[in-house]
């Protein structure tokens, strides 16, 4: 079984190594990958080449670590291989962060912030990830390092870490996410909706960004999200004194998503099985416009933003009593099950960033440099896709073999003709 698998790398890295270009990363490249897959509890360099190559550590180190070689071409062999697994039309791009638990303050990017992991501040190391998924199949395809502030405003940390000339300048994550979303897509990556918790959806330039890109998506966001009502209008306001008004207002007050939902008819839902029953929780919907158009004071009532892109504003309660809001520019004929089936679909990418660090070892690193991270963390991915395309042939084997054996059975002792049976309240 052990050589199986082998056997199967060889053939997966095959692409993979061909951008490459070098002999020495073309020999380095599948160690690594095997490594990562291979038993053993930590996944770093020093025990990884004491288990497989102890001779090559130094290279082992330098292909990861300090090399001079360009990872994009890895990055768009992934991309094309994770579209030929899950791409097309009803895949999701899941857009999350994932952050790595980190001592010291010298490896990259770390710092005191909210590990979400954790669920609370930490000493880490935050990964903006891009996940593509299909049928609760998630690839990752994207896994970029957010800086934050106590590092973007010392540059001679960043040369240190040898963090590339044109990511020292500050990004948010949402601006990172919208940036790998451009790249994954030059890279030829397919995908019908993008998907993102709150910490992305609560900015509006995130949703503006994708919108601007033609793209269908769905995010999280706070409970006190304003919007407006569907039939919203703006007009001009009667001055009372003064000069006459110049600019429209809108004729109703924009309000909290969890006040406009208040009163919506609710409809308890199943989106897919568990493991033991369907996974069950009240949804409603409403047609609403977003409350992030251009600011705008109106009148005694201060600074408010104008209505922007019509949206579906949906909320879910869970069983556990918790809240949960979102917006989402899926057609306005899209009934409420989809929308709460498309919402729900966000989960696999916890599941990836999980079997990533468990099972591969993503925050095993312990290097300091912004290439090695970033190395470290395309080589898991690769790995992770490579058993992620075994995992889905042995499960089409599994079903064609069923359908084999249910046709052999059939052809050795086929059925006895016999009368139709009569309906039951016939006898």
């Amino acid at each position: 079984m052990a050589g199986s698998w082998k056997r199967d790398l060889e053939t997966w890295l095959a692409p993979f190594l061909a951008r490459l270009g070098h002999k020495a990363r073309r020999r380095m490249c599948p160690l690594y990958v095997e490594g990562l897959i291979g038993p053993g509890d930590r996944k770093s360099v020093e025990p990884m080449a004491s288990r497989l190559a102890p001779g090559d550590y130094d290279q082992l180190h330098h292909f990861i670590s300090s090399g001079v070689w360009d990872e994009t071409p890895l990055e768009e062999e992934l991309a094309l291989q994770a579209d030929r697994l899950v791409g097309g039309a009803k895949a999701f791009l899941i857009i999350d962060d994932t952050a790595l638990p980190k001592k010291g303050a010298h490896s990259v990017g770390v710092a005191p912030q909210y590990a979400s992991v954790l669920g609370k501040n930490a000493n880490c190391q935050t990964l903006v990830s891009l996940t593509l998924a299909q049928g609760e199949v998630p690839v990752m395809i994207g896994l970029r390092l957010f800086l934050p502030e106590s590092w973007t405003s010392n540059a001679a940390r960043m040369v240190k870490a040898a963090v590339p000339d044109a990511c020292r300048k500050a990004r948010t994550k949402p601006q990172i996410a919208l940036a790998e979303i451009d790249r994954v897509i030059s890279a030829g990556a397919r995908f019908g909706v993008v998907l993102a918790d709150a910490g992305y959806g609560l900015s509006a330039p995130f949703r503006h960004g994708l919108d601007t890109r033609s793209l269908n998506w769905a995010v999280g966001v706070p409970k006190h999200q304003k919007v407006y009502p569907q039939n919203v209008k703006l007009i001009f306001p009667v001055a009372g004194r003064g000069r006459p008004r110049k600019r429209h207002v809108p004729n109703q007050r924009s309000v909290p998503a969890e006040d406009m939902l208040a009163c919506a008819k609710w409809r308890s839902l199943s989106w897919r099985k568990g493991t033991k029953k369907p996974l069950r929780a009240a949804f409603a919907a409403l047609r609403v416009r977003i409350a992030d158009g251009p600011p705008q004071r109106i009148g005694d009532k201060g600074m408010q933003h104008m209505p922007g892109e019509e949206a579906w504003l949906i909320g879910e309660r869970r069983v556990s009593g918790e809240h949960k809001y979102y917006l989402s520019n899926l057609p306005a004929d899209a009934d409420l099950k989809t929308v709460a089936a498309t919402i729900k679909a966000r989960w696999v990418c916890e599941k990836a960033h999980q079997q990533l660090k468990e099972e591969l070892g993503l925050d095993h690193f312990e290097g300091r440099s912004w290439h090695g991270l970033h190395r470290h963390a395309l080589m898991t991915m690769i790995a992770y896709a490579f058993l992620q395309s075994r995992r889905l042939t042995e499960t089409k084997g599994k079903k064609k073999n069923r359908r084999r054996t249910a046709a052999t059975e059939f052809a050795r002792d086929p059925p006895r003709r016999s009368r139709p049976s009569l309906p039951r309240a016939a006898l």
